[in-house]
């Protein structure tokens, strides 16, 4: 679930047995309602529910949607703030293990579907304010599983993303300048790291996966 305490960007206020500032600042109105309303009924957190964009000093925990939280974390490491930072806790609808692990190695400290029980909100951020990183034992066997697997070429992603558009093997050829031997060595290639049995099974696959197109902020956006 949760890897080792004592990472930077973290106000500590949990460390020994003190409350949780929790600021609930999703870019859905809705969930945060529901996020607060939650939180809200845990004698050990204080919780404050703000507007999106708002500043988030004096937080020890932070939620955000998975949009915002990847601008945070860029925007905190290119900011140099130090152990100021509160911890980030991404709440979203975005399961697919590419977004998770992209998410985590940005540096978002826990990362919670919106789907998940409710106890399990309460137990992210009790963890993160203990200063430990959150991510539920279903995500973590996902996200494992994508780490073992062998990437793919960026020749093999340019394949994969034309397989994706219905192209042909000629067609593809053509797009890329190489040869249709070539293409059908790529697409070998991606049928056995994908664990695919034709070319439609492999597009089903790579999308399953998040490895077809930029389809995340189209799918953020949409909850909103």
């Amino acid at each position: 679930m949760g890897n080792s305490s004592g990472q930077n960007g973290y106000n500590g206020a949990a460390q020994h047995g003190e409350k949780v500032t929790v600021l609930v600042a999703h870019a859905d109105a809705i969930v945060s309602a529901g996020l607060a309303a939650l939180l809200g009924a845990s004698v050990d957190m204080n919780v404050r529910v703000v507007e999106e964009g708002a500043d988030v000093a004096g937080a020890d925990v932070v939620i955000l949607d998975h949009k915002a939280g990847m601008e945070h974390m860029r925007r905190a490491g290119s900011a140099h703030h130090g152990d100021t930072q509160p911890r980030v806790l991404i709440v979203t609808q975005l399961d697919r293990e590419w977004e998770v692990r992209t998410a985590m190695m940005a540096g978002v400290h826990g990362y919670l579907l919106q789907n998940s029980p409710a106890d399990q909100l309460l137990t992210a951020v009790r963890t993160l304010g203990r200063g430990t990183r959150y991510l539920s034992a279903e995500l973590s066997r996902c996200v494992a599983d994508s780490f073992t697997r062998i990437g793919l070429t960026s020749r093999e992603t340019d394949v994969l993303q034309l397989l994706a558009q219905g192209q042909c093997n000629k067609t593809i050829a053509r797009e890329l300048g190489i040869g249709v031997g070539t293409v059908k060595t790529h697409v070998k290639g991606l049928f056995d790291k994908l664990g695919a049995t034709a070319r439609t099974h492999a597009v089903v696959l790579a999308t399953r996966r998040g490895l077809v197109g930029d389809y995340s902020g189209a799918r953020e956006q949409s909850q909103h």
